[in-house]
């Protein structure tokens, strides 16, 4: 059984819940996006899910052509098994704002952050993921500050998630310079898996 998500003009994270509900329903979907950010989150999500997915772009929009792999028996049929024991999840930092703290001195906040980003490719653990939202996703575009501690945290494995509506708000989603744009939907899901959140 196939399924049709007509995604186009729905905003974040819309496009992602359909597909991954349609996904729980049928072998192969077809979801309809009418951009880019849309089908990159999607995309995303129906390969974190290991589904194959092919991509076409026509005149009224981008079809994303979603498959399930096929499952062993093994895999559909599993033998039960005593619960694991919980493991911790990964350590998860979000940053709301481009400034550090609480205040009415802005070029403290700076300063603060752009301390705090130095540091901490210095400090171990490194936080396995950073989420920005709100003003923090100013961070992670064309002329940051802190530009160059972020890319270097990427390089050491840092996962660096910026929130598509925040940039969207700003203006800024052309401007992203590091990490990758992502939606509320995976935020969320990240977050709550979190073994720690740190909220600057």
């Amino acid at each position: 059984m196939s399924k049709i998500v007509d995604a186009r003009g729905l905003p974040c994270p819309q496009p992602v819940i359909l597909t991954r509900n349609a996904l729980q329903e049928a072998e192969s979907v077809t979801t309809i996006v009418d951009n880019d950010t849309a089908r990159q989150n999607v995309q995303r999500m129906a390969q974190g899910m290991n589904a194959d997915v092919r991509v076409e772009t026509r005149e009224d929009g981008i079809y994303l052509h979603i498959a399930k792999a096929a499952q062993s028996h093994a895999e559909a049929h599993p033998v039960p098994a005593a619960a694991p024991a919980p493991a911790s999840g990964p350590l998860v930092v979000v940053i709301p704002d481009q400034y550090m703290g609480r205040g009415d001195d802005p070029q403290l906040g700076e300063i603060l952050i752009r301390a705090f980003f130095h540091t901490l490719g210095e400090v171990d653990p490194l936080p396995d993921i950073l989420i920005f939202f709100n003003a923090g996703v100013r961070l992670v575009v064309e002329g940051s500050a802190v530009l160059e501690d972020l890319k270097a945290l990427c390089g050491r494995g840092v996962k660096v998630l910026a929130c598509g509506t925040c940039l969207g708000h700003f203006g800024l989603k052309d401007k992203v310079a590091v990490g990758e744009i992502s939606n509320m939907y995976t935020i969320a899901e990240t977050m709550l898996r979190a073994g720690k959140v740190i909220s600057l």
